[in-house]
């Protein structure tokens, strides 16, 4: 008798720390930034972006599974493939002003388990207006790298009974530099060309910012432009969280990290800041254009590792990246 209570409270212990089958608990997840995302009035051609945070509220690992939407003219990007318990991630939503005049409401639907499934239901909407067209749909500057100034421009044309105006670009503190020029101005018909210059201190890595253009348009008083792009940096780190193999205390783990320069230029590890007697690493010992670095863990205790590392080289006068390092250690 004592073992079938047993059984039956670990089987309610296990019940508690996942979520039920017949419930749509993946809706949950999303509750931090809502389910629903309204783009409001866009111009013809734009291309649109939104993040929905996406939070694992629950004991266990969540794997996305699965992404569909009910329009072509949306695509669907997760950050993580894998969400840990209490991490937050977001799934990146690119709506494409292009496909679709008017009105326009699309259904996302994003998938997790795989023990425990549940599929969460995102919309996003907007109004593609046919009287103000953007080409091309954003500001794109590629991939740039890190000090460069590149100028991209998108031209934006109105076509209507109003005295169409661009006033300005709302006050934003992006790492971009604007300038706005009116093309022409005829009978019902206006044209501007926004010029977007990359400024020399921009941070490494992706990014996606949203100008805003300022009009004397009642409907739309403020225009949305999409900038994205990726800034490369001189030195990366692979990968950029590392993770260390559960250890035991007295027992050494090690983990292999990456440096690569992003020009031809070879390099030398000259420190790494973050280290302590528990953990170490082995230093290349001639420069390389990319460098292999061991880390060696060897924990004194039990409990959670985590750390901060700054990798610094002689690479550009002294470029550094840094990395999280992550381990558990069991008595």
């Amino acid at each position: 008798m004592k073992n079938k209570v047993l059984a039956l409270a670990a089987l309610l212990m296990s019940w508690l720390a996942l979520p039920a089958q017949t419930q749509e608990w993946a809706d949950k997840l999303f509750a931090k930034g809502g389910t629903t995302h309204s783009f409001g009035n866009v111009p013809r051609g734009a291309v649109l972006s939104h993040r929905f945070p996406m939070t694992n509220i629950y004991a266990v690992p969540l794997e996305i599974t699965a992404t569909r939407v009910s329009c072509g003219c949306v695509t669907v990007t997760p950050t993580v493939k894998v969400l840990q318990p209490k991490e937050t991630a977001y799934i990146d939503v690119a709506m494409d002003g292009r496909r679709f005049t008017g009105q326009k409401s699309v259904n996302i639907f994003i998938t997790v388990g795989p023990q425990y499934t549940s599929t969460a239901t995102l919309e996003v909407s907007a109004n593609s207006r046919s009287d103000i067209v953007f080409n091309p749909g954003q500001v794109s500057f590629g991939v740039a790298a890190a000090g460069q100034t590149p100028t991209q421009s998108i031209d934006i044309e109105y076509a209507g009974v109003l005295d169409w105006r661009i006033n300005g670009i709302a006050q934003h503190s992006f790492p971009i530099d604007t300038r706005l020029t009116e093309l022409y101005r005829e009978r019902g018909r206006v044209g501007y060309r926004l010029h977007a210059t990359l400024k020399p201190n921009a941070p490494g890595g992706a990014f996606k910012h949203e100008l805003l253009l300022q009009t004397n348009d009642p409907a739309s008083l403020l225009v949305p432009v999409l900038v994205e792009g990726t800034v490369q940096a001189p030195l990366t780190v692979v990968p950029g969280i590392v993770k260390l193999p559960l250890a035991k205390v007295g027992q050494e783990q090690t983990q292999r990290v990456l440096l690569v320069g992003s020009g031809p230029s070879p390099f030398r590890v000259l420190a790494i800041d973050g280290l302590s007697a528990d953990l170490t690493a082995d230093l290349p010992p001639t420069p390389d254009k990319k460098q292999i670095i061991t880390l060696r863990w060897k924990p004194t205790q039990p409990g959670e590792l985590k750390r901060e590392l700054r990798f610094k080289t002689d690479l550009d006068g002294g470029a550094s990246v840094t990395a999280q390092v992550e381990g558990t250690a069991a008595p």
